[in-house]
């Protein structure tokens, strides 16, 4: 009959399997999207926007269930819980940590990309609904061409 500390040993080896598989698929999403981002993809990012967020809601559901279980009082981190119930889990856990930090990069360089791509696009609505006003008031009230020469011209740069 195994003992509660060998439950505990077990119950922490599928805990961090679990996450660590959960986390290689967030990475593989997170660079899925970087590509599509870089693509200018847009049906892709739809795609994977459902998917990323669920995988990101699963993580943090695994990574609370990992800390309810394994950490106690006076073991405060998961290194030293590590060093008290088992050495054998700690080469996962650090390939955890090395995960975490890709995926922590992939999202940073993610979001950078999406705010160029909407800076970029602002700037484009702002050269249309210039030009548009400008089109708008090509003849003044006496009939005559009243074209301005300021602002920018639709197609530069």
């Amino acid at each position: 009959m195994p003992d509660k500390m060998s439950d505990i040993k077990a119950n922490a080896i599928t805990l961090l399997n679990n996450e660590l598989a959960e986390l290689r698929k967030f990475v593989v999403l997170l660079s899925s999207e970087q590509q599509a981002l870089l693509d200018n993809d847009t049906d892709t990012l739809l795609a994977l926007s459902a998917a990323k967020t669920q995988t990101a809601n699963q993580l943090m559901e695994m990574g609370s269930l990992r800390r309810k279980s394994l950490l106690a009082p006076g073991i405060d981190t998961m290194e030293a819980w590590l060093e008290t119930h088992t050495l054998a889990n700690k080469k996962i856990w650090q390939e955890i940590r090395t995960l975490a930090a890709q995926s922590q990069a992939l999202n940073t360089t993610n979001g950078e990309l999406i705010n160029s791509r909407m800076r970029n696009n602002q700037s484009a609505l702002s050269v249309l609904y210039n030009s548009s006003k400008s089109a708008a008031g090509l003849y003044g009230p006496d009939g005559q061409a009243n074209i301005g020469t300021s602002g920018r011209h639709i197609g530069s740069v």
